[in-house]
């Protein structure tokens, strides 16, 4: 019986193929909806073309369904929901919560890579200009349901945020937190790497007047030079072949008790027992990976 109440997504960037790292994230993110008897969905987003691998996003899609985490309903594709950011833009700036923004990169390094505000009362216009959010109610810390109270850098959450960048490209921050809103995310499960920009997302929840979801941020892979496997430090890609070890592998890594009858499992036997067994309380707050593993078999 799905519990509608539930809904959590994975959300991945068609940048490059799906490796270990971004496997522990999927995983983590579908066990903890199927364990809730929730709703898991799948969004591409897909708002950055300079970044993005022709063909990516469908081999994303295919490897998700090789590692049997198979989704609920349609895909989201972000590239199709550019009226709703600008909707979102438009009322932000008719409530006065935004503004146009004209300064250089190299300005903002100078004063130390985090934005003073420079801006807000100059009433530029939108020509050769980001459009920032006004934080007039900074976020400085949130729950986290694995890792408890996490406390902001205060100069970071008092900042004003791009939305909208000076290219045209709407920002991760807007359109992530306009999709989850608009897909009823309860709660996401994700990556470690991405807690700084919690405070922000919540930050915009409470400028649109929407109730954030929770949040889960599992332990990063790293790679034997203790880096996070990554598109960008070329992590390879997750194996073709059965996907079984490796799925035991990232099941292990998150900190589910082994068992031996894991190996004689059928794929999908073996996801519906994680889900059975899936302890929220045994995954780990930080964690590596098998160096030899993910170098050789993912």
């Amino acid at each position: 019986m799905t519990n509608a109440h539930y809904i959590g997504r994975f959300a991945p960037s068609p940048s490059g193929e799906l490796h270990f790292g971004s496997l522990i994230a999927a995983l983590g993110s579908y066990l903890r909806a199927r364990s809730q008897h929730g709703i898991w969905r799948v969004r591409i987003e897909d708002i950055d073309p300079p970044r993005e691998v022709p063909g990516a996003a469908e081999t994303i899609l295919r490897q998700l369904e090789h590692y049997g985490l198979h989704w609920d309903g349609d895909i989201l594709w972000q590239s199709q929901r550019h009226d709703a950011y600008r909707d979102s833009l438009a009322w932000l700036r008719q409530q006065n919560l935004s503004y146009y923004c004209t300064c250089p990169r190299a300005r903002i390094q100078r004063i130390g890579g985090v934005y003073d505000g420079h801006c807000r009362t100059l009433q530029h216009g939108p020509e050769n200009a980001a459009v920032r959010i006004k934080q007039f109610s900074p976020v400085m810390q949130f729950h986290d349901v694995l890792r408890g109270d996490i406390q902001a850098d205060p100069l970071l959450a008092r900042e004003d945020f791009i939305i909208h960048r000076r290219d045209g490209l709407f920002a991760y921050n807007l359109a992530v937190v306009v999709d989850d809103h608009f897909q009823g995310v309860t709660e996401i499960v994700r990556g470690a790497d991405l807690i700084e920009p919690t405070v922000r997302q919540i930050s915009l929840y409470q400028q649109f007047g929407w109730r954030a979801p929770d949040y889960i941020h599992l332990p990063l892979a790293l790679n034997e030079q203790g880096a996070k496997l990554s598109k960008q430090n070329h992590a390879p890609a997750l194996p073709e072949g059965d996907p079984r070890p490796v799925l035991i592998a990232a099941l292990r890594f998150l900190g589910q008790n082994a068992t031996a009858q894991w190996q004689d499992m059928h794929t999908d036997e073996l996801l519906q027992y994680a889900v059975d067994n899936w302890t929220l309380t045994t995954v780990p707050e930080s964690a590596s990976v098998n160096p030899a593993f993910s170098n050789a078999s993912c």
